[in-house]
């Protein structure tokens, strides 16, 4: 007979990593807890929404766009690098389709068809699958054939992320998931070696503090995944609250996952391990603080890939941002333009020590302004408002418009130069830039963007860590770090090291994060109910 604080599983942070755990073990039988920090959804909740599919989904199909799982496989082999085994890759692309018909069958909501002629970071409304990657772009294109495979959940402007989490959230539910939002774990309960449970604070929803701190919260979240600076004061304020009211409770299960996210708000652990990336805005939760991975470290879990942090500088859209040139203080060429935004952003970062502009003559600039109605979102157009205000700086020539910057006038000079020689001799970018993106930079006035980490607060680098606690890719299952793994502790989503920990694009992260929790699931409610059935064996043999 199960006591009420005894679980099959209990899942220890509740966005898509966690609610896809809590849904498969569910499925399969087991007692699931689920506890979150805040209100559930985490940083899935505030994305948006995009999931990286192919290999055949029926989007893809209904728009007219072939893919296969060994295309699939191709290009995702480039963006994936050594992140996992070459059999745990295969396994993400052979279940690629059938993800996207699980995620159906939650009670989440895709649409197929027609994708934007233009390159952009996120789609319009009247668009739900695009290319959200690499694949059109110098080298990517070389080695497999591009496709659309980033499928936004069908919701209207930025809320897809927050629909996505509503719909696995309420599956999750139906199924019986126990959840208890504003529980923070804080100590996980050991016996023999094995992972038996867990210690928390929470906050009573029925106290008088949680409707404040709702309010804050709510009001703070998605302002502060861009611009966390304008929120600190309503955050610390929420987390007093939280803090006056939490009181400490234990929960006892056969297995616990962790899926807390990853440490990007760990100042402390950035600085160690990604220092190069400070500048980065924080992108998520303030729940990305580490917990989750530190629980796992306190097991006996070990680290890697924590060097690897994603910065997104996007260009586009406008798509005619793409036509420009980015540049470094040297003047130097950075990347061809139309490289995914955290592709771009992790060159210019680690090879430009996050300092770089982008430069564009006046009838690209024009084209720019032209294409803001019918490609932007409202939320991109008020940072175009920045943009082509107090956000950039005009010259007449080349030469005056490096020495507005800081940039080296003969290596900016240079640059052009090479670069619309090479388009007028036929030979096409240097830096191997799509044809249709190319067009020389001849005539005056000039444009620059300052795309540096430290550009402007309404102009950030955001980012969020990729590396985590090291599992067994086969069940999720902690790797402990004198051999073998952790009895009853898993991790899952960017707790852990996944499919994305090596390069990012966009749908990568929450696509591992389905991938990896539906495994972790599975596979802890096995054992879990394994072990159920044992000791009601032994129990019964002692009663005989």
């Amino acid at each position: 007979m199960k006591s009420a604080d005894q679980y099959d599983v209990i899942v220890v942070g509740y966005g898509a990593a966690g609610v896809s755990a809590a849904i498969e073990a569910a499925d399969a039988g087991a007692r699931v807890l689920a506890l979150d920090r805040g209100y559930g959804g985490g940083a899935t909740a505030l994305s948006g929404g995009i999931i990286y599919a192919g290999g055949g989904t029926p989007e893809q199909r209904a728009g007219g766009y072939r893919d296969t799982v060994e295309n699939l496989r191709a290009y995702l082999r480039q963006e994936v690098g050594d992140a996992v085994t070459a059999e745990t890759l295969d396994r993400f692309c052979d279940q690629s389709p059938a993800m996207i018909a699980w995620l159906k069958h939650q009670g989440v909501e895709f649409r197929g068809g027609e994708v934007s002629a233009y390159k952009t970071s996120y789609p319009t409304d009247r668009h739900y699958l695009y290319y959200s990657g690499n694949e059109k772009a110098h080298p990517y294109v070389q080695h497999a054939t591009p496709a659309p495979r980033g499928h936004r959940v069908f919701a209207p402007r930025m809320s897809s992320g927050k629909v996505l989490y509503e719909r696995l959230g309420a599956s999750a539910k139906a199924k019986g998931v126990d959840f208890i939002p504003l529980g923070r774990v804080d100590r996980l309960l050991m016996e023999d070696g094995r992972v038996v449970g867990v210690r928390y604070r929470s906050m009573d929803l029925s106290h008088p503090h949680v409707r404040r701190h709702s309010v804050l919260t709510r009001a703070t979240g998605k302002l502060g995944n861009w611009l966390p600076g304008l929120v600190e004061g309503a955050v610390s304020r929420a987390e007093r609250l939280w803090s006056d009211a939490a009181v400490e409770r234990t929960a006892y299960g056969r297995t616990v996952i962790l899926a807390a996210g990853g440490f990007i708000y760990n100042r402390e652990w950035v600085k160690q391990y990604a220092p190069g990336f400070m500048t980065v805005s924080p992108l998520g939760t303030p729940g990305d603080d580490g917990t989750g991975i530190a629980l796992g470290l306190d097991a006996g879990g070990m680290l890697d890939k924590m060097e690897n942090v994603t910065a997104w500088r996007f260009l586009a859209p406008p798509s005619a941002f793409l036509e420009g040139l980015t540049v470094g203080t040297d003047g130097s060429r950075i990347a061809n333009e139309d490289l995914y935004g955290a592709t771009h952003g992790d060159v210019l970062m680690r090879r430009f020590n996050g300092a770089g502009w982008a430069v564009y003559d006046a009838p690209t600039w024009r084209k720019i302004k032209a294409q803001v109605r019918e490609q932007t979102q409202l939320f991109q157009r008020l940072q175009l408002i920045y943009l082509f205000t107090t956000g950039h700086k005009k010259a007449d020539t080349i030469e005056d418009l490096a020495r507005r910057n800081g940039i080296d006038a003969a290596g900016l000079r240079r640059t052009v130069d090479d670069y619309n020689d090479s388009l007028r001799r036929g030979d096409g970018d240097p830096a191997h830039k799509a044809a249709e993106l190319c067009r020389p930079l001849t005539v005056g006035p000039f444009y620059s963007i300052n795309i540096s980490a430290d550009a402007s607060m309404f102009y950030p680098i955001p980012g969020l860590t990729l590396g985590g606690l090291v599992v067994n890719e086969s069940t999720g299952e902690l790797l402990h770090r004198d051999g073998g793994t952790i009895p009853g502790l898993y991790s899952a989503g960017r707790n852990a090291v996944g499919i994305c920990s090596s390069s990012y694009v966009s749908g990568l992260s929450l696509a591992d994060c389905i991938f990896s929790g539906r495994r972790a699931g599975a596979h802890a409610a096995g054992i879990a109910l394994e072990r159920s059935a044992h000791q009601q064996t032994a129990h019964d043999q002692l009663t005989d």
